[in-house]
């Protein structure tokens, strides 16, 4: 039996994962003062934003359905230790080729959040997964907010490239943190690494749910991406002609969203999963209005950030809460489901971003951003009809039937189980099924 997860854990997990993560996002507010350095154009630089993210989607892929197979704690250390080496190489890259090189790098091997997160939701009971969830996610915005404003500041002081060996050093730090604090938990499945990748790519084309949240996740971080791409090219403009560390504090306004983490975890233990969900995508396209305000003017600016960021955040939690209540057996092959359309989505977002800036400046941004805030609004309206009458009967707006499985994801379970040679994890999975043949709590 799996260790219960403690505050203690859960703590040192968000910590984990806010440190970590970090590594994304150090670029963005650096973007104007990499193109100066190198004497590259704002589109390529803009362009390391897109690689980290491709970067990200590939590691998502490769390496987090690896928890399912080898002990977490493990891939965790030997992960952050390749992160600490691209890291370095990216703080000593001589040209923009040799730093897109390493942002990849830094990008595909970035996914230890994705790894502590589906661990958290694994220790924690049932009835208390989205508060989890959410405690652990919460480290992650607030990590995702103090990167943009640290590697901001190491700029105004020193250089861009002092972030990134600063960021190195604390890799090493967090291996060593993480290799005596996470528990040891025994390997869920016993199948080839081949096998384990055909399996995920079966739950993504038989549980509907699952790719209804991960389009949900996809919609909501390109509309981030594509915020985050283009503040900095916008501030350092006119009118408001900032540096890297002023920049790099709009980062803060995000708290929003680290905030909304707690509380969207609350929401889906409750089971309000799906109407919450409309409401955010709502909120998301009009924040995009405010953005728009925001081309000359400071409050507007502000109030729209903080508005896309508290929207984002909150659906993305409410998506993990749902996802992670499924498939208890393969929780790293579902994150690389969720997570890899999640980042998919964010690189295009990004790219267009980049690209659009150039030509139609902060007004097409902003109104790409509304759009797809509105696609994401329509993809909830289609779920909601695709569950038919029969799946709505009777469910109302907390359990929502589109949570319970399908006869097609329930056949792949069982054929998930039968492929696990431990009979004592073929027993508590047979348990685990009982419990999911009703409606899930915070789902």
């Amino acid at each position: 039996m799996s260790p219960r997860i403690t505050k203690r854990l859960t703590f040192i997990m968000a910590l984990g994962c806010g440190v970590s993560v970090g590594n994304l996002y150090y670029a963005q507010p650096l973007l104007n003062v990499i193109a100066r350095s190198l004497h590259v154009g704002y589109g390529q630089a803009g362009l390391l934003v897109t690689l980290s993210q491709i970067g990200y989607a590939l590691g998502l892929v490769l390496l987090v359905p690896l928890g399912d197979l080898i002990q977490r704690r493990r891939l965790v250390v030997r992960t952050l230790l390749l992160t600490a080496i691209s890291l370095a190489a990216a703080g000593l890259a001589p040209s923009l080729n040799a730093l897109d090189i390493a942002i990849f790098v830094v990008g595909a091997s970035t996914v230890i959040p994705q790894i502590l997160v589906p661990f958290a939701a694994e220790l924690a009971p049932a009835e208390q997964r989205g508060r989890v969830v959410g405690a652990v996610m919460s480290g992650l915005l607030v990590g995702v907010l103090l990167a943009r404003t640290v590697a901001g500041v190491l700029a105004q002081l020193g250089s861009w490239r002092i972030a990134f060996l600063a960021a190195a050093g604390a890799m090493i730090a967090l291996a060593a943190l993480l290799r005596r604090e996470l528990p040891e938990v025994p390997v869920a499945v016993k199948i080839s690494y081949r096998a384990l990748l055909r399996s995920a790519g079966s739950i993504a084309l038989e549980d509907s749910l699952i790719r209804w949240r991960s389009l949900f996740g996809a919609v909501g971080f390109a509309c981030f991406s594509v915020l985050w791409t283009s503040i900095s090219f916008l501030l350092s403009g006119a009118p408001y002609h900032l540096g890297p560390a002023l920049i790099g504090l709009f980062g803060l306004l995000g708290a929003a969203g680290a905030m909304m983490a707690n509380v969207a975890g609350r929401i889906a233990d409750a089971g309000f999963t799906r109407a919450a969900t409309g409401v955010l995508f709502a909120l998301l396209s009009a924040s995009f209005g405010l953005l728009i305000a925001g081309r000359s003017d400071l409050l507007p600016l502000i109030g729209g950030i903080l508005l896309l960021d508290l929207s984002v955040q909150g659906i993305h939690i409410l998506n993990q809460a749902t996802i992670y209540a499924r498939h208890p057996e393969a929780r790293g092959r579902v994150t690389t489901i969720y997570m890899t359309s999640y980042f998919a989505g964010g690189a295009v977002g990004s790219a267009v971003a980049s690209a659009l800036y150039g030509s139609e400046g902060w007004r097409g941004v902003c109104l790409l951003g509304a759009g797809l805030g509105l696609l994401g609004l329509l993809s909830w309206l289609l779920q909601g009809l695709a569950r038919g009458p029969r799946q709505r009967q009777g469910t109302g707006l907390r359990s929502g039937g589109q949570e319970a499985f399908s006869p097609r994801s329930r056949r792949l379970t069982a054929r998930t189980r039968r492929g696990t040679a431990d009979s004592e994890l073929a027993s508590a999975a047979d348990q685990g099924e009982g419990s999911r043949s009703a409606p899930v709590s915070g789902s």
